[in-house]
């Protein structure tokens, strides 16, 4: 697993890196890249947004089931199922996306934590070898404790302490790379190779959890009041909607602040994409479309059916005006009918009455 997550982490380290070329600040760069990742899941964010406005216009449907065969739960999903499969609507299509910020944050993680592999990709050997030698320095090992995750962070972190004893491992321009990444992670005052848990208060690291839960629940009571339909998310998606603050507050407390505010910046940047696709893709907007569509598929349907020629026409409304024209005859017949009726019933009668006299 790790393996996997550090594959992911040097993959999204090559995009880290090019924005952080470009601007020389950590920090900046994480704003960069969570911009570009929004743009690439903006599809997965309407889909979510459809996925909720049929939800809302199931509802009703789904009322009438739990009427119906509430005391019965195994026809009740049974019909349910059903009624997805009829609407077309995938009861976890909305926690897909939902659930899509956290592998990119682990990748994060792991392009943060590893920085000389991940960001720098630097040859891995190269990087155990240092990390090793720094172990054994008097003075210096005691920052470096063998099988730590922030070995690497606690080398970029004290780089300039530390170049002397490097010079025979790294090249000279790996030491560049290093030297640079080093002095990039300072924004706004904040150190982002720090964590808030093993800091002091004048910090002010302690703001990334915080601003971590206010933008989260925040970002969450808005679009709550924009699309009351949130409020009666049932299954993963509420449990989510509550839970993923508290998560993110805890990474960002015992993480390095590089996550947290990347954190920060994602619910940002979700919340902003979420008003666009309100306002593009409104559920009274989504149901107009979607009958609009009907239409225009029933229209394309009746115009693709071929109109009969006059001859056959013309043979079709004779056989339909045919038993209209015979129709008095067949009530003129009615006496016959009638007659014969009453000529069987006068027989029978009297059938009767010699069986009767007979008996006697």
């Amino acid at each position: 697993m790790m393996q996997i997550l550090n594959f992911f982490g040097g993959l999204l380290g090559y995009i880290l890196w090019f924005f952080y070329i470009i601007v020389r600040n950590y920090g900046v760069a994480i704003i960069l890249f969570t911009v570009v990742v929004k743009c690439l899941l903006f599809p997965f964010s309407i889909k979510q947004q459809k996925s909720m406005a049929a939800q809302s216009k199931m509802a009703a449907k789904q009322k009438e089931l739990q009427a119906r065969y509430g005391n019965d739960k195994m026809k009740y999903n049974e019909e349910l199922q059903k009624l997805y499969e009829k609407e077309g609507i995938s009861p976890m299509g909305g926690c897909l996306t939902t659930l899509l910020p956290f592998p990119i944050m682990l990748g994060l993680y792991y392009s943060v934590v590893f920085p000389l592999r991940n960001v720098l990709h630097l040859p891995s050997e190269s990087v155990d070898q240092a990390l090793a030698l720094l172990q054994r320095i008097p003075g210096v090992g005691v920052n470096f404790s063998a099988n730590s995750f922030y070995n690497e962070i606690e080398l970029v972190k004290h780089f300039d302490s530390l170049k002397d004893h490097l010079t025979g491992i790294f090249t000279g321009s790996e030491l560049d790379q290093i030297s640079s990444l080093s002095g990039g992670f300072q924004f706004l005052g904040l150190d982002l190779l720090q964590t808030p848990q093993g800091s002091d208060f004048m910090s002010m690291l302690w703001l990334i959890p915080v601003l971590c839960l206010v933008t989260s629940w925040g970002s969450q009571f808005f679009m709550m009041r924009m699309q009351p339909g949130m409020q009666q998310q049932q299954g993963c998606m509420k449990v989510m909607m509550f839970a993923m603050p508290l998560i993110s507050v805890y990474f960002s407390y015992v993480m390095p602040g590089a996550i947290g505010f990347y954190w920060i910046i994602s619910t940002l940047t979700s919340f902003l994409s979420q008003i666009v696709v309100y306002r593009c893709y409104s559920p009274a907007q989504i149901s107009a479309r979607s009958e609009a569509r009907r239409a225009a598929l029933r229209f394309q349907e009746e115009a693709a059916v071929a109109e009969l020629p006059p001859a056959v026409q013309r043979s079709l409304a004779e056989k339909i005006s045919a038993p209209q024209q015979h129709s008095p005859e067949k009530k003129g017949s009615a006496p016959q009918k009638k007659g014969g009726k009453a000529k069987g019933k006068k027989a029978g009668k009297s059938g009767n009455d010699n069986y009767l006299g007979t008996k006697k």
